[in-house]
């Protein structure tokens, strides 16, 4: 009978996950969100003129006041990759109560694509497992924008 070998133990990381606060910041007057063409009009301060897709979410408190703003994700001219896993995560940090999101169309076309559509259903669903409620999805053009949530489309 040969000696059987001893399995070496498995090295399991400890972490700890913080959310970083970057130096910069909005000024954001208003102090909450009262409409979509409030957080419109928040977003393309932070969007700007971005010549590529940007996905973008707006934290929310419980009384609609913005607590953090995040870029979740950074595409091509006409395309963005985004998931309800990094679309979540800063707000799970946040402990924010609801979330707006938002992208802009280099193309400056602000109507919503059927992708748009799609994924805007899947984080509805994902932030209703969640506890987190995503109020609405904002497209925006060069001087347009649309609300997905009056389009019905959500």
């Amino acid at each position: 009978m040969k000696p059987s070998k001893q399995i070496p133990a498995k090295r399991i990381e400890v972490v700890s996950l913080r959310m970083v606060r970057e130096k910069t910041s909005l000024l954001y007057p208003n102090r909450v969100i009262r409409s979509p063409q409030d957080a419109a009009d928040l977003f393309r301060q932070f969007i700007g003129d971005c010549d590529r897709e940007s996905f973008c979410i707006l934290c929310l408190n419980t009384k609609n006041e913005p607590t953090a703003i995040h870029q979740v994700s950074c595409g091509s001219l006409n395309a963005s990759i985004v998931h309800p896993r990094e679309t979540f995560k800063l707000a799970i940090l946040s402990n924010s109560a609801s979330i707006l999101a938002c992208h802009n169309h280099p193309s400056g076309q602000s109507d919503p694509s059927p992708e748009d559509i799609e994924i805007t259903e899947r984080l509805r669903d994902s932030g209703c497992l969640l506890g987190i409620d995503l109020l609405d999805h904002i497209t925006l053009g060069d001087n347009a924008f649309v609300s997905m949530k009056e389009r019905g489309l959500m």
